[in-house]
């Protein structure tokens, strides 16, 4: 991979790196302000390469055959074999920059930014993080190619929204072990790989649970599986009409129910993973109860997914788990914390 861009990348690259991540995801936002150097840079970059493929796959505009040229064409770019610039792709890619664009759209617009600063890494965290990074690029423009003619994903099975879950979201989860299991223990950095699918599958599924309505509106998606909708009557076409609110109700209870069963391994995912590098279990364990949160929120409320649009838990209650972990939150806490939010609202 040839960036195109012949100057080194600054202080204020990285510096826009962090202040973008910021501004695309409340989640990784409170991950990246919880770890420290160098493990911070290293999620931070990892995360907006995969958040360039993220916003081209999610774009409603741009047709699914152009998706699928986009994403092949970004694996390309990754490629240190290959002979892409980064210059070529935005070649491609600008016609379909939106005119006003939000953050996401700004990361896509500074792919060569984010591009150079890092291959300005190290060697060892660059190539841990290049694989899963080109893995979670392939399967989307698989995914873009596969249902091209249906202008959207309609995802059918459980196993298909599964394999979806884990090119969105298990691919990061190796990348993030890969980069926090370095020097420690065989056994240690087996059972963080054993449990990592879970950890980043639980997570995913949450977010494909309480955000039907944005996915179809905004993104011409259906990740909710259409055999589980036949069962309701529902035509993944109308998977938001009024009519169906009770029928698409039971199929969120059910893909909380399975997000539910990741929650052990999860849990254990966090007991093991080392605190070096820069990383820190907050990190990771702040985004897990808030997870287990919004479960027991769509437990409770499934209904205001398709009534309302979204199920979250409220801005109180993040900032009274966050300060739980500036007081001090250990592991063995974890079990506890757990317990308490998936029964009710920690503020409460």
């Amino acid at each position: 991979m040839t960036t195109g861009q012949p100057e080194p990348p600054t202080d204020a690259d990285l510096e826009w790196c962090y202040d973008a991540v910021h501004g695309v995801s409340r989640t990784f936002s409170i991950t990246i302000d919880r770890l420290e150097e160098p493990m911070a840079r290293h999620i931070c970059l990892g995360y907006l390469l995969c958040r360039v493929a993220d916003t081209i796959e999610d774009a409603g505009h741009i047709p699914p055959e152009t998706q699928t040229e986009l994403l092949t064409e970004y694996d390309r770019v990754l490629d240190p074999d290959a002979d892409r610039t980064v210059s070529e792709f935005m070649t491609d890619v600008e016609p379909w920059l939106p005119e006003e664009r939000g953050d996401d759209w700004e990361v896509v617009a500074q792919t060569p930014r984010v591009l150079r600063t890092f291959e300005s890494l190290a060697d060892e965290p660059r190539e841990i993080m290049r694989e899963p990074v080109r893995e979670l690029v392939d399967g989307m423009a698989m995914f873009t190619d596969r249902y091209a003619t249906e202008g959207g994903l309609r995802l059918q099975t459980v196993e298909e929204l599964e394999e979806y879950c884990w090119y969105a979201a298990g691919t990061v989860g190796t990348l993030i072990t890969g980069l926090v299991a370095r020097g420690t223990s065989r056994e240690r950095a087996d059972e963080m790989r054993e449990n990592a699918r879970s950890f980043a599958l639980l997570l995913q599924l949450v977010n494909i649970a309480k955000d039907v309505e944005d996915d179809y509106h905004e993104e011409n998606n259906v990740y909710l599986p259409a055999e589980w909708l036949a069962a309701e009557n529902v035509d993944v076409e109308a998977v938001t009409d009024e009519a169906h609110h009770g029928g698409v109700t039971n199929v969120i209870k059910r893909v909380t129910g399975h997000a539910e069963r990741y929650l052990d391994d999860a849990q254990r995912y966090l007991e093991v993973v080392p605190e070096h590098h820069g990383n820190r279990l907050s990190a990771w364990a702040i985004p897990y109860l808030l997870a287990v949160g919004t479960l027991r929120e769509l437990r409770e409320r499934p209904e205001d997914v398709v009534r309302e649009g979204d199920v979250k838990v409220s801005r109180a209650e993040v900032f009274a788990l966050l300060q739980q972990f500036e007081d001090g939150v250990s592991r063995s806490n974890l079990a506890e914390l757990r317990k308490e939010m998936a029964e009710k609202p920690l503020h409460h």
